[in-house]
């Protein structure tokens, strides 16, 4: 007897058991893509952000005051500089905005002035870190744009933008938020 030959093409023909086959593909791609998953959030997160971290041991006095052993100052509330003449670095510190020295009203020139001495103080508790590495990007005004942190001997770690906003002495700063006016305070 011969076979009768389908008229639909082979590769339109419905294959019989490949409902399982690819039900089983599908199932070992998932479990790989979650395994893949989880080593990059328990393994190589924790490595990246610790990357690019710099230990800073340096003693900084408030600009404009004269200080010979100091390397570098604390302009406001979130603005440092470090080294002298030709090496002299502005480096703004991130996650906060702090109020201006030459504010708009005499409240946010005084804010200005207890953030600039909060900021001396935290940094003066003892070494700090901040990211960037060698390679920081930089704002604008050609100033260094860095985060701060401390590593307390537990390891848990005190970032500085998170001190400054809980004391109220700056406002939040980066995607969404919103600008605080000092003069109605």
């Amino acid at each position: 007897m011969l076979k009768r030959r389908s008229r639909t093409p082979r590769f339109k023909r419905r294959r019989t058991g490949s409902r399982f086959a690819s039900w089983w593909v599908l199932w070992r791609v998932h479990v790989l893509l979650l395994i893949v998953m989880a080593a990059w959030w328990f393994g190589v997160r924790p490595v990246m952000e610790e990357q690019g971290w710099v230990r800073v041991t340096q003693d900084f006095a408030l600009c404009g005051e004269r200080s010979s052993e100091a390397a570098g100052c604390v302009v406001d509330g979130d603005t440092l500089i470090i080294g002298f003449g030709n090496d002299r670095r502005r480096i703004r510190l991130t996650g906060f905005d702090a109020p201006e020295l030459d504010g708009a009203c005499q409240a946010e020139r005084e804010a200005a002035q207890k953030a600039r001495g909060a900021l001396h103080d935290w940094i003066g508790e003892g070494p700090i870190e901040w990211n960037g590495a060698d390679d920081p990007p930089y704002d604008q005004y050609g100033r260094e744009l860095r985060a701060a942190r401390r590593v307390a001997r537990d390891g848990s770690r005190e970032f500085l933008a998170e001190t400054m906003i809980k004391r109220g002495l700056a406002a939040e700063s980066g995607w969404g938020a919103e600008p605080k006016n000092w003069c109605s305070e």
